[in-house]
């Protein structure tokens, strides 16, 4: 286990730069820089050359990636080019909104899809199966926009019920005004669960079927006994490694689902990076998103190890 940690943990770091390298290459190759984005259509020739000098921008690029990540490994992010604000306090001024959106999806993923999936696996073929199932068919099939945008018009707008919007919101006012984090975190949590519940009855119904529960009744065991021992570890198990691709949606889907309700969080920082040419946020962006990807996908086929051991039975 220590040797597959070990070289996991070094894929991982390889990965990370690798999306470094990637983004940075990337970025100097799109048409014009910062300075061009900051100038616009009013600065003339010698200004905005000007400009790309005080910012570094005449530097070979080889030259600034050195740079910036020679400044990372001693903890410091670098600068925006376009802000002059420290990258790192921007990303947790917007940390703190995302996170917001996040924890609750996920704490709302992890707890539902195990009982949906399971219920749905233990009573295959029965109402309650069919309607869960058809309920998450019918729920992934909807774009996440497209679903934000439906409860803003109909939650919002037609009933009044929820706010529509956190446009001008920081973390302390999002606190202090939790319901404007309901739609958004329904929507985040919609297509995640319907795809890890489907997972957890796959894998309760093939386990139920399977050759070690036939076995175990065989001998005798209680029904809930080989459920709860062995057929939910096994389901559980790769389902902890799709819970582990959930994350990887929700950072994706942060992107929409801020820019439907107006939220500043990573996922329109990045947007706004990407549009301003600003390299140093970025990177810093990228690398963010590879590492908890990178992070989270290890722990999931850890915790998929472990719930699913290699077993024997013997009569």
């Amino acid at each position: 286990m220590r040797r597959y940690v070990l070289r996991r943990s070094l894929l991982a770091a390889l990965q990370c730069l690798a999306v470094l390298v990637a983004v940075f290459a990337v970025g100097s190759l799109l048409p014009g820089d910062t300075a061009d984005v900051l100038r616009g259509e009013l600065g003339t020739p010698e200004q905005v050359e000007a400009l790309r000098r005080q910012l570094g921008l005449t530097e070979p690029a080889w030259s600034r990636f050195a740079h910036w990540l020679g400044h990372l490994l001693t903890g410091d992010l670098g600068t925006s080019l376009t802000t002059g604000v420290p990258v790192g306090e921007d990303i947790g001024r917007r940390a703190g909104v995302t996170l917001l959106l996040g924890l609750p999806a996920l704490l709302l993923v992890t707890v539902l899809a195990p009982v949906l999936g399971t219920v749905s696996g233990l009573r295959e073929g029965s109402r309650v199966d069919r309607a869960l199932n058809t309920a998450a068919v019918v729920l992934h099939a909807v774009p996440e926009f497209v679903l934000g945008l439906l409860l803003v018009a109909s939650v919002s707008l037609w009933a009044g019920l929820l706010p529509a919007t956190a446009v001008g919101m920081d973390t302390a006012a999002l606190l202090a005004r939790p319901d404007v984090l309901v739609l958004p975190v329904v929507v985040l949590t919609a297509r995640h669960l319907c795809d890890l519940a489907r997972q957890v009855r796959a894998g309760v119904a093939a386990e139920r079927h399977g050759a070690v529960a036939e076995h175990l009744r065989l001998l005798g065991m209680r029904e809930r006994t080989i459920v709860l021992r062995h057929v939910l570890p096994g389901a559980l198990g790769p389902a902890a490694q799709q819970f582990a691709r959930c994350v990887e949606g929700l950072l994706g889907g942060a992107v929409l689902v801020e820019a439907v309700f107006g939220f500043r969080g990573l996922g329109t920082g990045f947007v706004e990076a990407v549009q301003n040419r600003d390299l140093p946020q970025v990177q810093t962006y990228a690398l963010l998103f590879a590492a908890t990807v990178v992070v989270v996908n290890l722990a999931g086929d850890l915790v998929a190890h472990r719930l699913v051991p290699r077993r024997e039975v013997t009569a």
